[in-house]
């Protein structure tokens, strides 16, 4: 597969060309809806859509025609015969039969010339067959494809269109009497220019696959592998260490439940966060989880240009994006060993989030290299849920109050066990706690995890934790020596969390037949940035990864894996 390319864009005048496909009485939500995932996905903005282009036939169907309306962009259409002549990625025999060419969507996108952004996408409605396809294209800004249609000039004035056969302008009730010029927007603080807040685009390799289908599903994660009848497999989908919680912490958080009558008061546990770390309370947010403290920072704090860093957790962008935001990613590549360049990271981003040490890739990046990323207006995310389990800690930046912007997520339910319970915590100015602490419910994190959180801050469970850590790096130094005995596979790394990422042909199909022999691994394909070649594998003691490795080899031996 192509790694992702991740450049800067800022895609000035708008120059993407979105192609629809769509049955006879596509719903106009259904069309828009798909646009502005598919968009979306691509880490693209509606702002950068020049026009809706279709086939002939389709220039009157009132979902396509009330899409572009939203849009406010014009609606082009060519000849069935025109499209066909276009190769595309995605020829299809349902387009040929109903409407005369193989292909709707992406030939319409690249008639005007340019390169194929993302292929042809199906919508997905709940309960019934999709009725819509979109692909995306950016145009040449001279000149055109040599193999492509060229696009006519647009007379201005409203009713005005070229002929069909040459692409046909529809002017759209309540559009701009110029239709051939792309829209800008009425008035922006930066003085009227659009920047684009995206760091990555994605290759045809990396996007939607064939059935239209997005390949990246932000809210999949590694506990459906292991949910209702997979529950006896061995779990290496998920990565809470085996063995947790300890019995010790499992009386503690039984003890609290004598006072479940009570509110819960979170003043001890924020204390005890504080003092582990050498903080002041106004600089601690007790949450339920890391998950929880991504939604508040998606709520509560102010962000123009938001920017995610992939691969990693998808639940940031995930609460971004629930939160109305349009997200830029920052894709990290394979072959530069996932590590991050801080300059990859576009300037006016106003808020970046990145996690350390990295999930799914097991990176640990420097802290002087994410302190780059700091400046005055800018929010710094660092998501440290695995950090405790990185022997010393080193590389924090847990308890730095000399960086701007900076708030740290961390989690308790990794090292100890605690998944179920929901506690994690935010380090961050007090103004940022503040902000953040308003948009939270009353009595957020309940009694038994309260405890559990000024628990896991006592000096004995300090010392269990890096115990652990060091444990941890020992077992996994053993997974990645017999995995490095396959000459089928590629381990990313050095890896320093609790899990290792790995690259082979046909991950999927092997993870499958681990499944058959007893084991759950974690599909890398929901990652932004990573492909269906990629597996997680979460570290466990050797006793179990020797057992993992001998169904490593058979399910290889029974598939003939190809060597990569």
């Amino acid at each position: 597969m192509s790694e992702a390319v991740h450049a800067a864009s800022v895609l000035r005048p708008a120059s993407l060309a979105v192609g629809v496909g769509a049955s006879r009485g596509a719903p106009a939500d259904e069309i828009l809806g798909l646009v502005r995932d598919t968009l979306r996905g691509a880490g693209l903005s509606p702002l950068d859509v020049a026009e809706l282009v279709t086939v002939d036939a389709k220039a009157e169907e009132p979902g396509i025609v009330a899409a572009a309306a939203a849009l406010g962009v014009p609606l082009r259409t060519y000849s069935a015969g025109e499209l066909a002549r276009i190769e595309v990625p995605g020829p299809s025999g349902a387009p040929l039969a109903s409407v005369g060419t193989p292909s709707v969507a992406e030939a319409a996108a690249l008639a005007a010339g340019g390169e194929l952004l993302v292929p042809k996408r199906k919508s997905a409605p709940q309960g019934r067959a999709p009725m819509v396809t979109c692909a995306v294209a950016r145009r040449e800004p001279h000149g055109r494809a040599d193999d492509a249609l060229a696009a006519p000039e647009v007379p201005s004035g409203p009713g005005c269109c070229v002929e069909p056969g040459a692409g046909r302008t529809v002017v759209l009730p309540g559009s701009e009497d110029q239709v051939g010029p792309a829209r800008q927007p009425a008035s922006r603080p930066d003085g009227g220019r659009h920047h684009h807040p995206t760091a990555a685009m994605r290759t045809p390799a990396e996007s939607p696959d064939a059935t239209g289908a997005d390949t990246h599903d932000l809210r999949h994660h590694g506990d459906v592998e292991v949910r209702g009848r997979d529950r006896d497999l061995t779990d290496l989908a998920v990565n809470v260490r085996a063995g947790s919680p300890p019995a010790w912490l499992r009386e503690r958080i039984s003890a609290a439940l004598d006072s479940l009558a009570a509110y819960p008061d979170g003043r001890p546990a924020r204390a005890a966060v504080a003092a582990r770390h050498g903080l002041p309370v106004e600089r601690v947010l007790l949450t339920a989880g890391a998950a929880e403290a991504f939604v508040l920072i998606a709520r509560a704090l102010p962000a123009r240009r938001p920017v995610v860093v992939h691969p990693q957790f998808t639940e940031p962008e995930a609460a971004l994006r629930a939160a109305g935001h349009e997200v830029g990613r920052v894709l990290l590549r394979a072959e530069d060993g996932f590590r991050l360049d801080p300059s990859a990271v576009p300037e006016d981003a106003d808020l970046v989030v990145v996690g350390n040490p990295t999930n799914p890739t097991s990176v640990l990046h420097p802290a002087a290299v994410l302190e780059q990323l700091a400046r005055p207006g800018r929010t710094l995310v660092v998501d440290e849920a695995f950090m405790d389990a990185v022997p010393g800690e080193r590389e924090t930046l847990a308890g730095r109050t000399d960086v701007p912007g900076l708030v740290v997520l961390r989690s308790l339910t990794k090292t100890w066990g605690l998944a179920g319970l929901r506690i994690g915590y935010v380090l961050a100015g007090p103004g940022t706690v503040r902000a953040l602490e308003e948009t939270q419910p009353l009595w957020p994190v309940s009694s038994p995890a309260l405890t559990a959180a000024e628990a896991c801050m006592e000096p004995r469970a300090l010392a269990e934790a890096a115990a652990a850590a060091e444990r941890i790096a020992v077992d996994r130094a053993h997974l990645v020596a017999g995995l490095m005995e396959f000459t089928e596979i590629r381990v990313a790394g050095p890896a320093e969390a609790p899990f290792v990422l790995v690259r082979l042909d046909r991950a999927d199909e092997v993870r499958e037949r681990l499944r058959m022999l007893g084991f759950a691994a974690r599909r890398g394909d929901t990652f932004p940035g990573l492909g269906p070649e990629w597996l997680r594998l979460a570290v466990r003691d050797r006793v179990t990864t020797n057992r993992f490795l001998q169904a490593f080899d058979q399910a290889l031996q029974t598939l003939g894996a190809a060597v990569r």
